[in-house]
């Protein structure tokens, strides 16, 4: 039987449920517009094979090549300063002021470091796979050291370019090269050294002088090498 002590406690529990407020419904963040890259980054067409454009939209800005503040003011134009955790790779124009490029970085990247020397410079590099990567990766074979290694071109991890680092006139086995694809950027990679767009590994290799000191900060990721190209 309907009191008219509970038919006033009914009434007011339903004033309350019409007073409160609905749970607001989850909205999206947009996604974040990246603006156009700029035209250095178009295709390259006078190159012996092909460099694509770099896609609209998928390259941030902080990845862009730039002038930047020198970090390094003590070392000599033409020094390469990586730094692996940063995904950055920079090349001292000046006391005042170097040039930064950002790169994605392979296991190896994160394995290796201290000071080199750039020994030499390759365009359209051969890329020799080393016996420790084929042991792994079986289907490599054709392209060892033994057989020649894999012709320059499009399917060529090193891509459009390589610098080799060498410490006391012993090859390190640590490369920068091109061929990154611009999603990776910023991203550590499960292969390789150092990664650079094409367009930008080119413009390094303009400016890189043979010898100049390669420093390699030390990485605090945990390192494990899948293989080295």
């Amino acid at each position: 039987m309907l009191t008219r002590r509970m038919f006033v406690a009914c009434g007011a529990a339903a004033g309350l449920s019409a007073c409160a407020r609905p749970e607001p419904t989850p909205v999206a963040p947009p996604a974040p517009v990246i603006p156009p890259v700029p035209a250095f980054y178009r295709a390259i067409t006078d190159e012996p094979f092909p460099v694509p454009a770099v896609a609209e939209g998928i390259l941030k800005p902080e990845y862009w090549r730039q002038e930047v503040a020198n970090l390094w003011p003590q070392h000599p134009r033409g020094t390469i300063v990586v730094d692996p955790d940063a995904a950055m790779l920079y090349f001292v124009e000046s006391p005042e002021a170097a040039t930064r490029y950002g790169v994605s970085v392979g296991a190896a990247g994160y394995a290796w470091n201290g000071t080199a020397r750039l020994q030499f410079r390759r365009k359209w590099p051969v890329w020799k796979v080393p016996a420790t990567m084929i042991a792994r990766k079986p289907e490599l074979a054709p392209y060892s050291v033994a057989k020649g290694g894999m012709p320059p071109g499009p399917g060529n991890p090193m891509g459009a370019r390589a610098l080799y680092l060498f410490q006391n006139g012993i090859d390190t086995l640590y490369r920068i090269h091109g061929d990154a694809d611009p999603r990776e950027l910023g991203r550590p990679v499960s292969s390789g050294c150092i990664r650079m767009l094409n367009q930008d590994a080119i413009h390094l290799y303009d400016r890189a002088l043979h010898g100049a000191s390669v420093i390699v900060l030390p990485s605090m990721k945990p390192s494990g090498v899948d293989g080295i190209y």
